[in-house]
């Protein structure tokens, strides 16, 4: 009881730390940044990096550690599938925009940088997606989408 407690609070923080971070780095974001904004952002991104591996390390636990619901609850459910796919797109999506700014977060702290449009729409799309989960996590804890015996 209390180890299963004590992941679904780490679990449930690691979301907040990761919906934190992207809106971070999307009200930070602007057209042009300088080297040192960037590299704030490149912070922030790590930040969201680690929140995503605890994030991660925390669920596959609950789910495959026998902790609370067995694993069939989980395995036997589109929407966790559908869940776990998000959370795979959203880590596909962030994968530029890090890139980004790990490369461009050296160099003259005073010079700007053009960012690319394309990293607004991931961050947006990332964020969208993010605020999905947790519909279909209510879903799931009722036992929506269950399709085993």
């Amino acid at each position: 009881m209390t180890t299963e407690l004590l992941l679904r609070y780490v679990h449930f923080i690691s979301i907040f730390t990761i919906a934190a971070t992207l809106v971070a780095e999307h009200l930070l974001l602007k057209k042009e940044l300088s080297r040192n904004e960037i590299s704030r952002l490149a912070r922030i991104d790590g930040v969201y990096g680690i929140a995503a591996l605890v994030l991660l390390g925390a669920g596959l636990t609950l789910w495959l550690g026998g902790f609370g619901k067995p694993a069939e609850f989980y395995s036997k459910n589109w929407i966790f599938h559908l869940k776990l796919s998000l959370f795979v797109c959203i880590g596909l999506l962030s994968i530029y925009p890090t890139i980004f700014f790990l490369k461009n977060r050296k160099g003259n702290p005073e010079e700007v940088v053009t960012i690319p449009g394309k990293i607004f729409w991931m961050l947006r799309l990332e964020l969208l997606l993010l605020f999905t989960i947790p519909l279909l996590a209510g879903l799931m804890a009722k036992s929506v989408g269950y399709f085993g015996e």
